[in-house]
């Protein structure tokens, strides 16, 4: 079929839930993507997040053929290998001690918001519910992870939310401190805001909400969906401040571009939750589970790609502050990592638009924050070529 034919099926057929750029993706390697008409982009989304290692990694590639050839799904009334072999590796590479598994990033954070709750209740022996959460956050699309994502946006035509969620602004430990009380039960904080504009805390920010936490007997979670799997420069990005939180979800990167999510947990905040209390048909799918096992796997026994992130990080931020002294509507460029914020004076569509024509695919958050998520693999040179471009397309505006 010629791409008209394909948009104009899409148009017939899908549901119109997203803002989708008038192209139709039908190949990926790398840090390029091609489409049906076979014009190549560097790829700056990386599906948002998830293909750290680039699409179609060869070693992720051939995980997931050799397990669909041997087992796709079964039942989480039995026990599968990939699942229990996957568990076992983010264990040993993270603060938990027990995982729980699912399809998605909201998903993980419904978890949460369930194991909180539960814990209150059945650890804690008390009525607590609350949880805090903050203002420009985004946590995920169910009623659950909506209530928790504090931007009016989202939950617009939604409401009622559900209730038991508390906002503060981030970056504001003071904040924090004032709003517990008897009814909190945990702090979801995500360490750097991704869809609230790349928004990156104060040092020393999460080893505080830690010590909040602590004093307070509550939960501190975490929402690594964006920001894990090397995307900082770091496995996790708690692991910059050396802190260890109770709760971390992931998702995304976690998955090589299968869909999978888990929620991470102490052996403490995990008895939580016992059988019956919680659970997912396809979660710790075999399939799924193998894809990111090898893919986990790779991030950690490559000893090049994450220790890569964090002077690729600097460089890609240098070379936009860069133009942020030639233009002035550049009011902000910020990141860790890998995961680079540019904020605008004036609504960054129109620039993501001229970058597709350019063969440069790049994301727009907050209306007016380009932002950044290449595969880990991205190298110097196609951090250059987006700059360049960048340089040309605001010459003109």
């Amino acid at each position: 079929m010629i791409t008209s034919d394909i948009l104009a099926d899409s148009h017939t057929y899908v549901m119109n839930t997203y803002g989708r750029q008038p192209i139709v993706l039908v190949k990926g390697r790398g840090t390029k993507v091609y489409d049906s008409d076979g014009k190549e982009y560097i790829d700056f989304v990386s599906g948002v997040a998830v293909c750290n290692l680039g699409h179609c990694h060869p070693r992720v590639v051939v995980a997931l053929q050799k397990q669909a050839q041997r087992l796709m799904h079964v039942s989480n009334h039995y026990h599968n290998e990939p699942q229990i072999n996957l568990a076992k590796a983010l264990v040993q590479h993270s603060f938990a001690d027990k995982v729980f598994f699912c399809n998605s990033g909201t998903e993980a954070v419904e978890a949460a918001i369930k194991l909180a709750r539960k814990y209150a209740r059945e650890v804690l022996k008390e009525d607590r519910y609350e949880i805090i959460t903050m203002q420009g956050s985004f946590h995920g699309r169910t009623l659950g992870a909506l209530a928790a994502t504090a931007q009016d946006k989202f939950r617009k035509g939604f409401e009622p939310v559900a209730p038991g969620f508390r906002y503060v602004a981030f970056d504001d430990i003071p904040a924090v401190e004032e709003a517990i009380n008897k009814q909190t039960c945990a702090v979801l904080v995500e360490p750097v805001q991704g869809e609230g504009g790349v928004n990156v805390p104060s040092k020393g920010y999460l080893k505080s909400l830690r010590e909040l936490c602590d004093s307070s007997g509550i939960l501190l979670m975490l929402d690594e969906i964006q920001t894990g799997m090397g995307r900082t420069g770091r496995l996790f990005a708690y692991e910059h401040e050396g802190v260890t939180p109770d709760v971390a979800a992931l998702a995304k990167g976690l998955g090589a571009g299968m869909p999978i999510g888990a929620l991470l947990a102490t052996e403490k905040a995990a008895r939580a939750l016992v059988p019956g209390s919680h659970g997912s048909t396809f979660g710790g799918n075999p399939l799924a589970c193998a894809t990111a096992l090898a893919s986990l796997e790779a991030l950690i026994e490559d000893n090049i790609i994450i220790p890569a992130v964090e002077s690729l990080g600097g460089y890609f931020l240098e070379g936009l502050r860069g133009l942020q002294k030639k233009y002035s509507f550049v009011k902000d460029v910020r990141g860790k990592g890998l995961l680079v914020g540019m904020e605008l004076d004036f609504p960054g569509k129109d620039v993501v638009t001229s970058c597709l024509r350019e063969g440069l695919l790049i994301n727009c958050t907050m209306d007016t924050v380009l932002r950044f998520m290449p595969p880990l693999i991205i190298t110097e040179e196609e951090i250059d070529k987006l700059l360049q471009a960048l340089d040309g397309i605001f010459a003109k505006h």
